[in-house]
């Protein structure tokens, strides 16, 4: 007996922003989906930098299942415990103090970033708990050329004791409890795209070369471009909504205004490659060893 295929299923794409941000449909996470299905999401999230897929049904199994359609699953977390269980999953839960309310690209103290994140919504707040995203590949171009060449030249360290543990996580002396410092480009070219892109937020820390004061300024200067609304897009959630982005070119905001309400995501993020700037030199490792959480074991 011959077995009959079903014709893939229609993929659409739905800007929702200027810079960055689109709507994707057609697509059911939860399912086995063709190779030109999954070519054309991965198109779109290059393209659009964080694309949204709605009333997605999904478990722990089923999400792995679909993320590793995209590459090779990191752990959960290179600081925190990783559950035996699900051990590629990070719980961004509200009621464990995680909060994310500041601009930062995740895990960029790292050497090697993830490339992707895959967030699916479990719990979310009757009023607020959006998250904004920043195209950091538009903001670059933005940037007048005398600035652009400037920050060709920059390397910056990032830290996991910085701004964005102060007041973002909870238990901070557990976080820092072992520093994890990468010297990163400024700029970094993204490995698939081509696409130049600030590398930058929260985790960013000073300027090699320059003092405390100046490198402070100098993030400062850069980061503005970053934050301009022209360059973001905001999500208001849904259960069930899967947000997938390019950690490579963007930075997000996870906005802390519900109270004491619980809000609760699922995240799976894929393994990263070390980033090279405009000059070809890669990213350097200060302190901190985090190669079993790229390992993906």
């Amino acid at each position: 007996m011959t077995e009959t295929l079903l014709p893939s299923p229609t993929v659409t794409v739905q800007r929702i922003a200027g810079n960055i941000g689109a709507v994707i449909g057609g697509v059911d996470a939860s399912g086995p989906l063709s190779d030109e299905v999954v070519a054309q999401v991965r198109q779109a999230l290059l393209d659009h930098k964080v694309i949204f897929l709605r009333d997605q049904e999904l478990d722990y199994d089923s999400q792995v299942a679909f993320v590793k359609r995209f590459g090779d699953l990191t752990l959960g977390h290179p600081i925190y415990d990783n559950a035996e269980e699900q051990p590629h999953l990070r719980a961004m839960d509200s009621s464990h103090g995680t909060r994310a309310n500041h601009w930062h690209t995740d895990l960029s103290f790292i050497e090697r970033p993830p490339a992707a994140a895959f967030l699916h919504a479990k719990v979310i707040p009757p009023v607020g708990g959006d998250t904004i995203w920043a195209n950091t590949a538009t903001a670059y171009q933005s940037m007048p050329a005398e600035l652009r060449d400037l920050a060709d030249r920059l390397r910056i360290v990032h830290s996991n004791d910085s701004d964005f543990t102060d007041d973002t996580v909870d238990w901070r002396g557990d976080y820092i409890s072992n520093r994890i410092e990468t010297e990163h480009p400024a700029v970094r070219v993204h490995p698939e795209t081509g696409e130049r892109a600030l590398l930058l937020g929260g985790f960013a820390h000073s300027v090699v070369g320059y003092s405390p004061q100046v490198s402070r300024e100098l993030i400062h200067s850069l980061q503005e471009y970053v934050t301009k609304p022209e360059q973001t897009v905001r999500w208001q959630w849904r259960v069930g909504d899967l947000a997938i982005w390019d950690n490579r070119a963007t930075e997000h905001y996870a906005v802390y205004d519900y109270g004491t309400a619980h809000r609760r995501a699922e995240r799976l993020t894929l393994v990263g490659s070390t980033p090279v700037g405009v000059d070809g030199r890669p990213s350097v490792v200060l302190c901190g060893d985090t190669t079993a959480y790229s390992n993906g074991a």
